[in-house]
């Protein structure tokens, strides 16, 4: 309980923290916000009258405690650009960068930890140097170029794929599957990467460990030390950076989605971005920082869970 709580409170205290950041940022930018959002040639009364709905004729602390009273409350504020309340428009995108992550993550873990397994076990042989430049590419290299590699491979040569838009999963499960597989693997492929290196790294930790000794003298065959005892202590720390991967994810959506013409969260943030929506902009900044603390929040709950030896420390 006093884990819980903890972490509790450390969730809490951060979204305050990042509330505050990502407000008083936006009050920083140069200019007056209903100026640059209208244009240099703007009708004076018009700018007077954004600035009013912006609520810039009140203090940065009334303005900072009506925006987070209006969060609490699910109420985002309103687009500028869409004339729509932001929760609704970030309902709408929502599925995409949903589907986009899940996805994503599903091909991490199908194919990261099978390979990462594989890599270890054959250390030290050509199979595993090579695969070991190919994580290391994987790493070093952005989403968006794998992303361009795809649809140049599987889009528009093999024309296996589409390039750009998608199939809600409503209408055809198929065409839907089909329209996400090439964002969410060049998305995952760093990720991939990421998890077959550190799973190798702690299998080969692991290995030197003196239980391993003990049941090898024990006579216990190499498969059952690997997967009875080896491989269950190491996923544990695998599950650590399961919450960094999934705001990797997200991240990488903001660009992918853009390469791929998709409608979701990460292309909505650019558009907002070049209208200078900043309600839109501020208000989705707060949305993806509160989805990705509370992912590693659950995380660590389940690495508690996982792991009962993790004590509150400090």
């Amino acid at each position: 309980m006093r884990y819980f709580l903890y972490k509790l409170s450390s969730f809490i205290t951060t979204i305050i923290i990042v509330s505050i950041m990502i407000f008083f940022v936006f009050q920083l930018l140069p200019g007056n916000p209903a100026q640059i959002i209208l244009g240099i040639d703007a009708d004076p009364h018009q700018v007077a009258q954004l600035e009013k709905q912006l609520g810039l004729d009140r203090s940065p602390v009334e303005r900072y405690m009506d925006w987070v009273t209006g969060v609490l409350q699910g109420d985002l504020g309103e687009s500028l650009r869409y004339q729509l309340p932001v929760s609704d428009i970030v309902i709408d995108r929502m599925p995409v960068t949903a589907s986009l992550a899940i996805l994503s993550l599903l091909f991490t873990v199908v194919i990261g930890v099978p390979l990462g397994i594989f890599i270890a076990r054959s250390d030290g042989k050509w199979i595993s140097i090579f695969l070991n430049v190919l994580t290391q590419l994987g790493i070093s290299i952005p989403s968006f170029w794998f992303g361009f590699i795809l649809i140049l491979i599987f889009g528009v040569t093999l024309q296996l794929f589409p390039t750009y838009g998608y199939v809600p999963w409503s209408e055809d499960f198929l065409g839907a599957l089909r329209s996400f597989f090439l964002p969410s693997f060049a998305i995952a492929i760093g990720n991939i990467a990421i998890v077959i290196r550190y799973l190798r790294n702690t299998i080969l930790d692991q290995s030197k460990m003196d239980y391993v000794r003990t049941a090898r003298v024990k006579g216990l065959k190499e498969r059952s030390i690997l997967y009875g005892h080896i491989l269950r202590n190491s996923l544990i720390p695998v599950l650590t950076i399961m919450g960094l991967l999934i705001a990797d994810t997200l991240g990488g959506s903001i660009i992918i989605e853009n390469v791929f013409s998709l409608p979701g969260l990460g292309n909505l943030l650019i558009q907002s971005i070049t209208s200078r929506d900043f309600p839109l902009v501020q208000s989705m900044v707060l949305y993806i920082a509160i989805i990705v603390l509370l992912i590693n929040f659950i995380v660590d709950m389940l690495y508690k869970v996982i792991d009962p030896r993790i004590r509150l420390k400090g």
